[in-house]
């Protein structure tokens, strides 16, 4: 009885190959472009303050205003004490969510921020109540809990480079902020559009805002040439 003998065939084979490197190739292609993709991702900052609790939290995608819930599903967040807030900077997007000024000044006087937005989470009215931001390049505010107005937007001009405000950025601590925005907090309070006004070549600011008392807590260097913002 003779033995039956099976022969592969040499056409099928090599589309057999084919196929195993096709499918290698687009594994291949998809983990690059989805690591390249991971890696375009920058989280933002959202920052919320509620009953005397602040939430700092690290958040993948923008998150809906004033959702608490879903900031503490989406986000990764921690508690921090207003009394242990150390003073930092935010090179980001950063986003603070509010119900009241009374930890405002810990998380933002004298802070480097170049993309502030805020959300008034509460119908609350504000007091007139002037927040010192340093290197602010966009504000954008929302007051839908007590104006359900579309969102708004400014954009911070000055006459120098952004270069000049992205080295002041590399520095820690409030003594090289050279670009200083005065917030006036009552403008949360009107229906009406975002001003500003900037005053460049300041070099003693105390005498020329004499009304912003942060300057008698925090004086500043006078031989520095200062660009105030105010905002209202």
């Amino acid at each position: 009885m003779k033995e039956k003998q099976e022969h592969s065939n040499p056409h099928w084979t090599r589309m057999t190959l084919r196929t195993t490197r096709c499918l290698l190739l687009i594994s291949a292609l998809g983990f690059f472009a989805l690591d390249h993709f991971t890696k375009g991702q920058k989280n933002s900052t959202l920052i919320f303050t509620k009953e005397n609790i602040i939430r700092n939290c690290s958040c993948p995608a923008d998150i809906r205003d004033c959702d608490y819930s879903l900031a503490n599903l989406m986000c990764s967040c921690k508690t921090v004490l207003p009394f242990t807030v150390e003073q930092t900077s935010y090179s980001g997007h950063l986003t603070i969510w509010f119900t009241d000024i009374s930890v405002l000044g810990h998380l933002l006087n004298f802070t480097l921020v170049q993309d502030l937005k805020l959300s008034l989470c509460s119908p609350n009215t504000l007091p007139t109540e002037y927040l010192a931001i340093c290197g602010l390049k966009r504000l954008r505010i929302n007051t839908e809990a007590k104006h359900p107005f579309p969102e708004q937007s400014l954009l911070i001009h000055s006459s120098r480079d952004d270069n000049s405000r992205e080295k002041q950025m590399s520095h820690k601590g409030w003594q090289a902020c050279t670009f200083i925005s005065f917030l006036d907090m009552a403008l949360f309070n009107r229906d009406s559009s975002l001003k500003s006004y900037s005053v460049e070549n300041i070099s003693n600011i105390a005498s020329d805002f004499p009304d912003f008392s942060y300057f008698k807590t925090f004086p500043m260097p006078s031989n520095e040439s200062y660009v105030v913002t105010v905002i209202y």
